[in-house]
Order: structure tokens, then sequence, then C-alpha cells
């Protein structure tokens, strides 16, 4: 058998391994309450579509709390009315000239599409056109601020302006240079538009919204190594060799790679939003990287990295809103197969497959052994206040991916690392090690203490040393 054999075999059963890890994790404490930086992307390329009834209920029992359309449809947007869910309507490419030459017809867009419904139906975004800027429709580019614009001024004309947000959707090709991270740039031939676009989103406070694919990423370098760095899966990391910053997946470094292009440009305080990301369960047989494995990796531990709060090494300590692609498939859709096959759920409404988005704690079988046997799940989300005079702490000579896996693992589930983010007690020294060691001793004290959920991997050991320290109360036998 060749090395490369025997490297892909090892890298599929250590992406099973650390998935199990993950999943595993999200079903058995049954953690998947409603989080606000969750959304996903509800396409309508299709013909087998349940009723938009029932995909609002469907909705409900997940922890989903923002849909985009494409569109305006007023069959989904008064099926979500009084849900509580937040909602991107969008218009199209094509409505972009009207919107930016006449005002009234600016007014007469929002008369149809958001005043009939707000605010029982919660709507929060309106995103003028999609990939626009990269485009290469000079006309539709110079047309999309005054379009914007006007749409802002119908908006504020019904004191709608502060409640509804309006922006438009990138694809990263906006981007001339992405890697490293800290050394992103905008394309010089889209500056002139992006800078009147990103003055409307500081001046409103609406968000740039992006489409980041590490698929995509993984389809263009088609490596063991870039699939296990684009399914947040262990990896040697990717140094920045500009800020020293080793990143462990391709997520945040395409979003901390946005977040210096508009720092750059001097827009530090505009927010970004992901509008879409995902990975196909099944393609074409000459597509690189579709797989029901891959896609429930990708997504299971994307929203795992989410539920950590530990944020990009950019921006720390918290979320970026990221809708997920897709709802359902769109089997009306051309191109590859692919492009038919990134639903979550299926027309029947049941799942595709499972990355612990229900809150009723549904879920599809899960092996019975894996292959290399990983950390018990706590029952209970409630550390005690005393371990047994034991702490979970990592061995020594812990690789920092795997210390990376150990910290998206504990604090994915749910459980309040917010010691260990910005401001908090435990957030200083603000090295990995030393978060990896709060998170996974928090992880074993909320399991009572019990041995066999401090292990890792084989990563960790229990210590009689409180490992507490100024002001940093490590749960399980208090300060000594």
């Amino acid at each position: 058998m060749s090395a490369l054999n025997s490297t892909a075999m090892a890298s599929t059963l250590l992406r099973s391994t650390v998935f199990f890890f993950f999943f595993t994790f999200l079903l058995v404490t049954d953690i998947a309450y409603s989080q606000s930086f969750i959304g996903i992307n509800y396409g309508q390329v299709a013909d087998n579509l349940p009723p938009p009834s029932s995909t609002a209920k469907l909705l409900q029992s997940t922890s989903i709390e923002k849909v985009r359309l494409y569109g305006a449809d007023p069959a989904i947007i008064k099926a979500l009315a009084n849900t509580g869910i937040g909602i991107v309507i969008g218009a199209a490419n094509g409505d972009i000239p009207a919107l930016a030459s006449d005002p009234n017809f600016a007014k007469n867009w929002v008369n149809a599409n958001v005043a009939p419904f707000y605010p029982a139906s919660k709507i929060i975004l309106i995103t003028v056109g999609n990939e626009v800027i990269t485009s290469n429709d000079q006309n539709l580019m110079n047309q999309l601020v005054p379009a914007i614009q006007n749409l802002q001024n119908a908006l504020d004309s019904m004191s709608l302006g502060n409640d509804i947000k309006i922006s438009t959707v990138h694809s990263m090709a906006v981007l001339r240079q992405s890697e490293p991270p800290s050394s992103g740039l905008f394309h010089p031939d889209y500056m002139s538009v992006l800078k009147g676009l990103l003055e409307f989103n500081n001046a409103t406070g609406s968000p740039f919204t992006i489409n980041p694919y590490p698929y995509f990423a993984y389809q263009s370098d088609p490596r063991p190594d870039t699939l296990a760095f684009c399914l947040f899966e262990p990896n040697a990391g990717r140094i920045d060799t500009n800020t020293n910053i080793k990143y462990m997946n391709m997520f945040d470094a395409q979003v901390d790679a946005i977040r210096s292009a508009l720092n750059s440009m001097g827009f530090k305080n505009v927010e970004i939003v992901v509008a879409e990301t995902g990975w196909p369960y099944k393609g074409d047989g000459d597509e690189v990287g579709p797989s029901l494995e891959n896609a429930k990796a990708f997504n299971g531990n994307l929203i795992a990295h989410l539920r950590s709060m530990v944020g990009t090494p950019l921006m720390p300590g918290k979320s970026v809103d990221t809708y997920l692609f897709a709802l359902y498939d769109e089997d009306l859709k051309p191109g590859p197969g692919s492009e038919r096959a990134f639903g979550l759920f299926k027309p029947d409404l049941t799942m595709a497959y499972d990355v612990g988005l229900s809150k009723n704690g549904q879920s599809t079988p899960i092996p019975s052994a894996p292959a290399n046997p990983s950390t018990k799940a706590p029952a209970s989300p409630k550390p005690k206040a005393g371990g047994g005079g034991s702490w979970c702490v990592p061995k020594g000579g812990v690789s920092d991916d795997q210390l990376q896996a150990n910290l998206d693992y504990a604090c994915g589930g749910g459980l309040d690392c917010s010691a260990i983010q910005p401001a908090g007690a435990c957030f200083e020294p603000n090295t990995l090690a030393s978060h990896a060691a709060y998170a996974m001793n928090l992880f074993f004290q909320t399991a009572g203490g019990d041995p066999s959920t401090c292990d890792f991997s084989q990563s960790a050991t229990l210590s009689s040393n409180n490992p507490s320290y100024n002001g940093c109360n490590y749960p399980g036998g208090g300060r000594t």
C-alpha cells in the first residue's frame, strides 16, 4: 500500500473519530438551545419543497434563529410571523437599476415586501443583489450603492431605518489577497464601489456580508491536510507569518482575511456576517470533496465552533452570525450534482444528517464504539463545587491542534466558557494552552468528576494540584 493511501486511510479514521467527539457531545448533553448567531439559507429553486407553514414549524424545533431568503416570498414571510425567527429578504440583481433610478420604486418595494408583514414577521435585513461586485457588470456595480440608499430612504420614511438594515452579499473574490489572513486586501478594481458601500455600512450599522466556502478552498487544493484544515479537524495549523498567529481552520482564516481588508480601509467597526457557508453531502463522480462524512464534519464542527464563542483570532470572544447553506436541497439548480446536495433537511422535514440543531434531542444513530474511544460527554450542564480534590489538565507535550480540538469540544456544547473570553477572570494568559486547560477541567467537573471524562483522546490527566491562580478559580476544589 502506498504512503499516500495509508495517509488517506488514517485521515479518514481520524475524521470519523473527531466528528464523533463533537457530535456525541452535542447529542448526549441536549444543548441545542436557540442561538442568535446560527441562521440558515432557504432557497427555492426546487419543485418539491414543503409548505411554508411546515417549514416554519420545523425551524421552531431547531436552534436556528435566523433565515435568509433570496427573494421576498410573501407566503414564507407570513408563515414566519410571530415565531421570533429573524428574516433576511432579498432584492434581486434585476431590481437594482429601478431601485437606483427611481425612489418611488424603492418605496413601492418596501410597501410590498416589508410593510404588510413587519413587525409580526421579524425582518432584520434586506440584501440588495447577490455577489454584484464580482459580477463584472460595471453598470450594475455603479448602481448598487444608489439602490441601497434609496431603499434606506424608503425605510427611514416609515421609521423603520433603525430596525431593518440593508446590505449586499459578496463572494470571497472581492479579495485580491487573502493569505496570510492579516494581509487580506480588497481587489483594487472594486475599491471605488466598496468605499461607498462601506461608508454606508459604517453610517447605518449594517453588516458586510460574505460567502466564505472552505469547501471550494479544498477543491482548489485537495490534499489531506487541507481537508482537515477545512473541516475543523486536528491539523498542523497554518501560521500567519505577519502576526505569528496559528490558524487551525479555514473558516477563521477566510473571515479574518475579510476583517483585515476592512481594517486596512479604515472600517474597523463594520461587522461581518457570513451569508452562506456549507458543504455538499454528495456530488458527481469527478467532484472533489462532496461526501456525507465531510458534510457532517464541516457543519457539525462549524456549529460547535460557533457555540464555543471562541471567535476568530482577530475577533475573539464572539461568534460571527453565520447562515448555513442550506435548509433544503434545490433539485432544479443547474450545474454539477453537488449544487443540488447542500440541504440539511429533506422535503419530508426529516434530517438529511444530524449536526445537533434539533431542540428535542432527536438524532441519527451513532456508532456503539468509535475507532478510538473519546471522552464521554457530561450528563449535566452544571459543574459541582467540588471534584474530590482532582482537576483535569492537559498532559505535557500535547500539540496545539489537539489542544484546539479539546477547547472546541469542551466549550462547543453549551458549557459556560465566559471565564476564558475577553474580560473573563481566566482570559489571561491569553494562550491556547491556558484556555484549553480551563475548558477541559470545566468539562470534567461538569460531568461530576467522572475520571472517564478526563481523557480527551488520551491528551489529559488528573492532577491533585489546584491550577487556580490570581483570581482565576478552576472548578473542583476551590483555591488553596
